[in-house]
């Protein structure tokens, strides 16, 4: 069995023509262990002298673009990468969506079921029998065919309480990971105090598995630039320390991997500069078509009730209508909103590949600037409980203003610590130090640009890597040719 090396990030265009071929193997044993990094939100503009590690590994190797799709985001472009599809297709049209049959808004599900087409491990076993895959934090990771994984999934107690842990395949490495390496680091992971420590957990938990399990393909997702991105912005002069920080981290994955001779990849997407938050449900609430109850003095989104309804989620919204004769009041609120540049309605749906019975009735597209919020209530007084909370599960949008503290607190970290205490000593308090100001959101993504700094994908085997820009459903070919190809 051999060895090798991709790298890979995003870019945002349309399809390009560029497919890679993975040639028939008939020697079942032919294999070259590969390492794919998702180094998130990396783009070719921030490689440079403070990136040492990536620019070794681009001169022994070779680096291109990646086109991607919209809507650039998690869940959407990972489902691409490792299916070869596109949304209309696996059905990952967001990293959440509107449930119909449950009535319900659910963000951020775990279940690998949800995606509705074949993945790359699949492929690849039939290629080889013997082919093994460890995937640890890339999403939609529980109730997976890969043979080992890795996840985050907190334990949530009856009196309140989140405690950090992780869900494993086979359950066995949830106890070694944590002997071996400490806790996860969920609260690092994502919120306030979300930083580099997550990615050298995760790069840590990647060297872990290799050793002890030797997979035959590793994905590690790193997210560490995420956080600053969205806090900062892509042009605020910090980002080079973090860029830095975490080419670090993949050194360390990088060295250990080009010892034994394996090759790598890395990827997602880019980040845009935003100063524009779009508050898409409060325009429908005013119109009257998005209606709420009352629970306990916080106002809720009554689904059932609702004329039309958005899910967002960065710089896309999935607009949910109940009755099709409402459809032109809808387009008519959505056209005056400052900030929205296009809406999809069937045809445009079907343009960007976004026609699959989970996309909503209309989508709407922000301005490389703007981003969605989803915020539904008219007053801060009236917002549910959880507005200020960390809570990603019973928010019916993606709320990035979740990185920051509320400014307004006479002590940030020292209430975040009083209410740590508090849940300790076994009281019900609530975690609520979140702002409510979307304006301190500095970065979004989503929207496929035709200008701007391009994602990277970066491959130790140049002859594996086509000098042309790959597109992100070409990904899962590339790398079973990385697996397959002498």
């Amino acid at each position: 069995m051999g060895n090798h090396v991709i790298i890979s990030m995003v870019q945002l265009y349309h399809a390009s023509n560029y497919l890679i071929t993975v040639p028939y193997i008939k020697e079942m044993d032919l294999m070259f262990n590969t390492l794919v990094l998702n180094v998130v939100g990396l783009s070719t503009k921030m490689i440079g002298a403070n990136t040492p590690n990536l620019q070794r590994l681009i001169a022994h190797g070779k680096q291109t673009s990646l086109l991607t799709l919209e809507p650039a985001v998690t869940c959407a472009i990972q489902s691409s990468m490792l299916t070869g599809h596109t949304p209309k297709e696996h059905g990952i049209v967001a990293n959440g969506w509107y449930f119909h049959d449950l009535n319900e808004v659910m963000f951020w599900r775990q279940s690998n079921r949800l995606v509705q087409t074949e993945k790359l491990w699949h492929t690849a076993k039939r290629q080889n029998p013997q082919f093994t895959c460890s995937n640890l934090f890339w999403w939609y990771n529980m109730a997976t065919e890969a043979d080992i994984s890795v996840t985050p999934r907190p334990i949530y107690k009856a009196d309140g309480r989140k405690i950090p842990d992780i869900h494993s395949t086979p359950s066995c490495l949830r106890d070694e990971l944590t002997t071996h390496l400490g806790q996860f680091p969920l609260f690092n992971f994502w919120g306030p105090m979300a930083d580099i420590r997550s990615s050298n957990w995760i790069a840590d938990a990647g060297l872990f598995v290799h050793q002890q399990y030797q997979p035959t393909l590793s994905l590690v997702y790193l997210p560490h630039l995420d956080y600053a991105l969205q806090r900062l912005g892509p042009n605020h002069p910090d980002i080079v320390s973090e860029v830095s920080k975490i080419d670090s981290v993949c050194g360390r994955l990088i060295d250990a991997a080009e010892q034994e001779n394996r090759r790598i990849l890395l990827s997602e997407y880019v980040v845009h500069p935003v100063d524009t938050p779009i508050h898409i449900n409060r325009h429908l609430r005013e119109a009257g078509l998005l209606k709420v109850r009352n629970e306990d003095g916080g106002e809720i989104i009554d689904y059932a009730a609702s004329h039309a309804f958005a899910v967002s989620d960065h710089q896309i919204a999935h607009i949910y209508i109940k009755n099709n004769a409402d459809m032109p009041a809808v387009q008519n609120i959505l056209s005056a909103i400052k900030g929205i540049d296009l809406i999809l309605n069937d045809e445009g749906k079907q343009d960007y590949n976004l026609n699959h019975p989970r996309s909503g009735d209309l989508i709407a597209l922000s301005c490389p600037n703007a981003w969605f919020t989803y915020y539904y209530w008219l007053t801060d007084e009236n917002a549910p409980d959880f507005a200020r909370t960390v809570d990603i599960h019973k928010k019916p949008g993606y709320d990035p203003v979740e990185l920051f503290l509320d400014p307004n607190l006479l002590s940030p970290k020292l209430s975040v610590a009083w209410r740590l205490m508090k849940k300790k000593m076994g009281l019900r308090t609530l975690m609520d130090v979140i702002p409510l100001d979307a304006n301190l959101v500095k970065g979004s993504h989503g929207r496929v640009l035709k200008e701007g700094p391009d994602p990277v994908v970066i491959s130790s085997e140049s002859n594996l890597l086509h000098p042309k820009p790959i597109h992100v459903t070409e990904i899962s070919d590339l790398i079973l040719a990385h697996l397959f190809t002498n």
